[in-house]
């Protein structure tokens, strides 16, 4: 399909994109929860000098080499933010909202039918992997409930933000909108996630003291200032590349559209 074809809006057309960017957001959410902190990740590794070994924190550090890990779920769970950001812009902030309601409901489905699963005896001899299914279970059980309330919190709070910067700008400075957002929503996030698995026993067996929670905290919060950082050109290229579907009731556009024009 021709890319000029692909920019002009119909019903259809709107209804794809829309669903596309739920599709993602649904996708970045349910697997982040399910994979959650079962590994966590090395990005890279940097050599320290003298003076910065001094103030680095031994957990995020192997001698003086500094390590930036984070769990793996944590991979997946930035582009929500880019997925609700883009539909805030395009669509408005009633539909970001419902889409932010969306994904609770599911996940708690996804723990029902978990649940449910776990309930029923076990066929002997037929099951291929019992004891992974249990620690799976064990582990999603833990992990979603408590990060379905860091979620909820976290994304409301983008979703609100990104509105109120949008008003204040009169729909200019996309960058501001979408970084304060999304910068101040994943600080919130990552500290209420990690606390709560925290407190819970879900963390690993070094992550003992609250000086540990912390360096957790800001590893993981670095990670998605970082990534906030970089989707903002796609965020700009994507808002320009679909200004025609703009639907956003505020009114605030950050192009004109030719049908404006």
């Amino acid at each position: 399909m021709p890319l000029n074809s692909l920019r002009k809006p119909t019903p259809h057309k709107r209804d794809i994109l829309f669903l596309s960017l739920v599709g993602i957001f649904i996708t970045s959410l349910v697997l982040g929860n399910v994979i959650g902190t079962t590994k966590f990740v090395t990005l890279f590794t940097l050599n320290l000098p003298p003076w910065l070994q001094s103030i680095t924190p031994s957990l995020v550090r192997d001698g003086s080499i500094y390590v930036m890990s984070i769990p793996v779920g944590l991979i997946a769970y930035p582009f929500t933010f880019l997925a609700t950001d883009l539909i805030s812009e395009l669509f408005g902030r009633k539909k970001a909202q419902l889409v932010v309601w969306i994904g609770f409901f599911l996940n708690m489905y996804l723990l029902l039918i978990m649940s449910v699963g776990h309930w029923f005896p076990n066929t002997y001899g037929v099951s291929g992997g019992l004891n992974l299914f249990e620690g799976v279970y064990e582990f999603v059980i833990a992990n979603t409930i408590s990060s379905m309330i860091a979620y909820l919190i976290a994304q409301s709070v983008d979703v609100r933000l990104f509105h109120f910067w949008k008003r204040v700008t009169r729909g200019k400075y996309l960058w501001i909108r979408n970084n304060g957002s999304t910068m101040f929503s994943q600080l919130v996030d990552s500290t209420a996630i990690l606390s709560i698995l925290y407190f819970s026993g879900n963390l690993g067996d070094n992550v003992v003291t609250i000086g540990a929670l912390v360096i957790l905290i800001f590893n993981s919060y670095i990670f998605k200032f970082f990534f906030a950082l970089f989707d903002t050109p796609i965020i700009y290229l994507s808002v320009w590349f679909f200004k025609e579907y703009d639907e956003d009731p505020d009114g605030y556009k950050l192009y004109e559209s030719s049908k404006s024009a």
